[in-house]
């Protein structure tokens, strides 16, 4: 693009044609998505599934405490000399 033309992206402060063909073609594409996600029944996690979700990460993460504490108490005991 030449520094002198600048006519294909604005024309003082009005956008140009192709930039408002660009814009009107994301939102087509936007509203398409959208309108698949209204129709999927499916369409993403459900308040219950994440909450379970959390649950069991922390369980996780309480049994991981757990067993390291069991180890690291175990190496302390240990007798080296």
């Amino acid at each position: 693009m030449r520094t002198d033309d600048r006519s294909d992206i604005t024309k003082g402060d009005k956008p140009m044609p192709a930039l408002l063909e660009l814009m009107r073609a994301a939102a087509g594409v936007l509203r398409a998505r959208l309108a698949a996600a209204r129709r999927a029944g499916d369409a993403g996690y459900t308040t219950e599934t994440v909450v379970v979700t959390a649950l069991l990460v922390a369980l996780a993460i309480a049994a991981i405490a757990i067993i390291v504490a069991k180890v690291i108490d175990k190496a302390n005991g240990l007798n080296l000399g």
